[in-house]
């Protein structure tokens, strides 16, 4: 039995999707601020906070858990900075809680989604996972955090773990049931495709100067389709050999901003009005992964890397979500 932590949100839902498509028995574990109950396929949702030691280590007893997957977490760069606290709360305390129920009742397997936020500006790109690790907000802090408690939890209670480093999460499950909702959305593929469906009148390209093809961000987008299988993968590396690693997640490909905005154009046969604004702060030039380890280690491979792809099965989900 897994359970999994905020199975009711973007990655968490794909995630849960493809455990029972491949058998899995599962529990999600979520308190439904961001996520959305229609989006869980599988399993059995308990609605609950990470805050309730008690209550989690009574589920994990309950429901036979072996292992865990956590995705339970605030996620928005900017609102880390404004309100650090919260952050802090309930990216890393209750992760603490989580793991204080996990060694009362024995489990110690956990894979965590992590963040390509722990390596801040990037020294060189592409981004090996011995980079060095200098976050510039709160949020990349509170996900490297973690990996530091996972290593060190390791070492005194034998926890084995696999930290997961993606990169910009993209794309919807190919029948388009679930898909990307945040509120507020602060992703480029679901705002550019607001732009499309005439929820927003335009889309704002933070940068025009920067040191790329086009001037304007280069980002690396894997389909979160891709994204789960890779938890599985590290899910099963962890029963079959007890090694804990830290993995990065990425398509080792770069997409300019005005890239994805004329591949949307493409896809949805819709003109994207844009207006160019002013950089953001912390905004690096590129940010591209070099996922060799995973590969060699755990035999992942992207099976859906090219952009046009990834924005089509955003749309098709887009569509029937808000269209």
């Amino acid at each position: 039995m897994i359970l999994v932590t905020g199975g009711a949100g973007y990655i968490g839902s794909h995630v849960v999707k493809r455990l029972g498509e491949k058998g899995y028995n599962l529990v999600v574990y979520d308190n439904l601020s961001k996520g959305h109950r229609e989006m869980v396929k599988y399993g059995r949702l308990v609605e609950g906070d990470l805050s309730e030691t008690s209550r989690l280590a009574g589920l994990i007893q309950e429901y036979g858990v072996t292992g865990v997957i956590h995705f339970a977490a605030h996620c928005l760069v900017g609102e880390s900075e404004e309100n650090p606290h919260k952050y802090y709360l309930n990216n890393v305390v209750n992760t603490l809680h989580l793991l204080d129920a996990m060694l009362k009742t024995g489990v110690r397997r956990i894979v965590f989604s992590s963040s390509a936020a722990v390596y801040g500006e990037p020294l060189r790109v592409p981004i090996e996972e011995d980079h060095p690790t200098v976050p510039t907000n709160v949020y990349g802090q509170t996900k490297l955090m973690i990996e530091n408690i996972l290593e060190k939890y390791a070492l005194a209670y034998d926890l084995r773990y696999a930290a997961l480093r993606y990169f910009n999460a993209a794309g919807a499950d190919e029948g388009a049931a679930i898909g990307e909702d945040h509120k507020p959305e602060s992703h480029l593929i679901p705002l550019v495709l607001d732009v499309a469906l005439g929820r927003k009148k335009e889309i704002t390209i933070f940068g025009t100067d920067y040191d790329t093809p086009d001037g304007t961000c280069v980002r690396d987008y894997i389909h979160v389709s891709d994204l789960a299988e890779a938890h599985i993968l590290a899910l099963e590396d962890l029963v079959q050999t007890g090694r804990s690693s830290v993995y990065n997640l990425g398509n080792g490909k770069g997409f300019s901003v005005r890239e994805v905005i004329e591949t949307a154009e493409r896809v949805t046969g819709k003109k994207i009005g844009a207006v160019e604004g002013n950089r953001r702060k912390g905004d690096p030039a590129r940010l591209v992964a070099l996922s060799a380890r995973i590969m060699k280690k755990l035999g992942w491979r992207p099976a859906c890397a090219d952009l046009e792809t990834i924005v089509a099965t955003a749309w098709n989900f887009h569509r029937r979500r808000f269209g």
